[in-house]
């Protein structure tokens, strides 16, 4: 690889060489990034939802479904325009028309009434939600009788439907319905494309006033939007509210379809039933208002669940059609459609939600306070896109907060992976100079190695040495004598443990050991000298049991009070946690001259204060010391007599 860069640089000029290896730097450099788990994981949950948000929408589903319930909380506190009225044949009409009419579906005639009742108030459209799309051969009559309704009527709208375009081959011509049924010619319109409709062929063409109902459901089989010119081989098919609205001089948005803006729940419009208004139509003294409709949009359907005209909605799965077909009108009438943010609105949270994590963590911010923010950040969210439905804005949030929470847990779980590996790190190191107790306190502080170390800190010093081994050696052989220091050590090492020290290290026969670090310790010196106090009695146990061979065994035990600088200190392969400074030296000096005071136990003047009342000790003069100006003052401590 060396050599065919080389020999690749060799080739070119000197600004393409520099070029080629500044190339080949960014190559390392991505890559170095890419083996970090953490960057990894960011790039990859900016990659899913740079493509979840592009194109694939594999959480669309789920988010449809968030926007669907805060629709509809919106909607529950709308009103619908109160100029579109509902003439609904529902249950009870289905009843009640059993006697002049039979059973659905009823002769045309009677629709021919209601029109005619209808009209004669003087209402801007009466639009049809009912299919005329076959003639009635029992009742042709009431078919002409129904149709001779509409003659120099120029206010009723009826229905057709769109079939399956696998049947466009036998549908018509669209170029020659073109201006009856109001097809929008497109630049790219097939000129001999046929499609397959469903007119009200039960009325004569001269009065198909007519568009297509027919329902328009996304993937998950729900109808949140309505066609406005449904698309035919670059002809555009109107829907009925389109051809009403053209009709009314009600301005309609050049697209195919139009996102509904839903007011209020199913049943929202004004009902008014349609037994009740034929038969009031049929009365001689009416009972109903003789303006009832004037200036309004009458829609005439059916929302009775016999009839089957019952549809999946974001407000119900059993909206009835002439629900949906006056939502569209009532849409169009007042310029309140839905409107959906830009592509680019949700692309752009996700990637700040995800910069935002990565920048949390990177930064070793705490998880928790990293998920309580995604938390807020989650509700605020909500709450705007909901707040955003107010506006009639459909804003998506569900997958940028998906990706967002997949990679905090990503990254949650990264970081209790770090975390344990360094509470395991810490207890590795500091079991062996600390008591198990102490170890978990600090782990469970989350302590590391660059937390605990470089840090000045007031310490109590001990150093004890072991008087007497050389005699003792001599007379033993090496595998004794290495037990027996084993034993001994084992022993006073219990102690520092039990008083809270820290071992810092063997020295050859002599132990050092500290207290007031890794944990705080206010009352160090006085644990330290209660630690050598016991050390002593330890001692003289070992001894005993050790019967003559004991006699020349003693120890001498330093102890001094001041600052040092505690921390791991060595290198890389070998760390030790120790204790450097004037204090140490002080402390190693003082147990030095135990033999010249001829006494087990020294303390400097500053132990001695520190430890406050807690203990008797007698004076044993002052002693210059090397590397000290002054001489020092020495004390033997004594537990405090009862």
């Amino acid at each position: 690889m060396t050599k065919w860069r080389s020999a690749a640089a060799a080739r070119a000029g000197p600004a393409e060489a520099a070029r080629f290896f500044a190339f080949l730097a960014n190559i390392r450099r991505v890559r170095a990034l890419l083996e970090k788990p953490l960057h990894l994981g960011a790039v990859v949950a900016l990659v899913l939802a740079l493509a979840e948000l592009s194109g694939v929408h594999a959480l669309s589903g789920p988010e449809n479904r968030l926007m669907d319930a805060l629709m509809r909380v919106q909607s529950s506190g709308l009103a619908p325009d109160p100029d579109i009225v509902v003439v609904d044949i529902d249950e009870s009409s289905l009843a009640r028309m059993q006697e002049p009419a039979g059973k659905w579906p009823w002769p045309r005639a009677v629709h021919a009434d209601l029109v005619a009742g209808i009209e004669a108030q003087g209402p801007r459209a009466i639009v049809f939600d009912i299919l005329f799309s076959e003639e009635d051969r029992l009742n042709p009559d009431s078919d002409r009788l129904f149709d001779a309704s509409l003659a120099g009527v120029s206010n009723v709208y009826l229905p057709m439907l769109r079939l399956d375009p696998r049947n466009d081959a036998r549908g018509v011509p669209a170029a020659e319905v073109a201006s009856l049924l109001r097809l929008a010619r497109g630049a790219n319109a097939q000129a001999d494309a046929r499609v397959a409709l469903l007119p009200p062929q039960a009325v004569d063409p001269a009065h198909w006033r007519t568009g297509i109902v027919n329902f328009n459901e996304d993937a998950d089989g729900v109808g949140r939007r309505y066609w406005l010119r449904m698309p035919a081989y670059g002809w555009g098919v109107p829907s009925l509210p389109v051809r009403v609205a053209g009709d009314l001089g009600i301005p309609v948005p050049d697209r195919e379809d139009l996102l509904l803006h839903w007011r209020g729940p199913p049943g929202s419009f004004r009902h008014v039933s349609y037994a009740a208004l034929y038969e009031d139509f049929a009365r001689r003294d009416r009972t109903r208002p003789q303006d009832e409709f004037r200036g309004k949009i009458v829609i005439i359907g059916a929302a009775a669940a016999g009839l089957q005209d019952l549809r999946v909605t974001p407000l119900s799965n059993t909206t009835p059609g002439v629900e949906i077909l006056a939502t569209a009108i009532d849409n169009l009438k007042n310029a309140r459609w839905m409107q959906r943010a830009p592509a680019w609105a949700p692309l752009a949270l996700a990637c700040g939600l995800l910069l935002a994590l990565f920048a949390a963590f990177r930064a070793r911010r705490s998880p928790l306070e990293a998920g309580l923010a995604l938390a807020g950040v989650s509700v605020a969210l909500v709450g705007g896109a909901y707040a955003a439905l107010g506006l009639r804005w459909i804003f998506p949030v569900l997958a940028p907060l998906a990706f967002a929470w997949a990679f905090y847990l990503y990254a949650a779980l990264l970081e209790y992976l770090r975390e344990r590996r360094t509470r395991r790190e810490a207890v590795r190191l500091f079991s062996r100079f600390l008591n198990p107790e102490v170890v978990k306190r600090i782990v469970e502080q989350g302590a590391t190695v660059e937390s605990l170390s470089g840090r000045t800190r007031s310490i109590s010093v001990l150093f004890s040495d072991i008087r007497g081994f050389t005699t003792l050696s001599e007379t033993r052989p090496p595998q004794e004598i290495v037990s027996l220091l084993n034993r001994y050590f084992s022993r006073q090492v219990e102690v520092v443990f039990r008083h809270g020290g820290t071992l810092d290290k063997f020295i050859g026969d002599c132990i050092m050991a500290f207290w007031g670090a890794p944990l705080d310790d206010p009352r160090h010196a006085e644990h330290a000298v209660a630690a050598a106090l016991e050390m002593q009695q330890v001692l003289l146990a070992f001894k005993e049991a050790l019967g003559e061979a004991g006699a020349d065994f003693d120890v001498g035990i330093g102890i001094h009070s001041g600052t040092a600088v505690v921390g791991f200190i060595g290198a890389e392969q070998k760390l030790d946690y120790t204790a450097i400074g004037d204090t140490v030296n002080l402390a190693n000096r003082i147990e030095g001259l135990t033999r010249e005071v001829k006494t087990r136990l020294l303390v400097s003047r500053e132990t001695l204060l520190a430890c406050g009342n807690a203990f008797d000790f007698t004076p044993r003069g002052s002693y210059k010391v090397k590397g000290r100006e002054q001489p020092v003052e020495l004390f033997e401590p004594y537990a405090r007599s009862t």
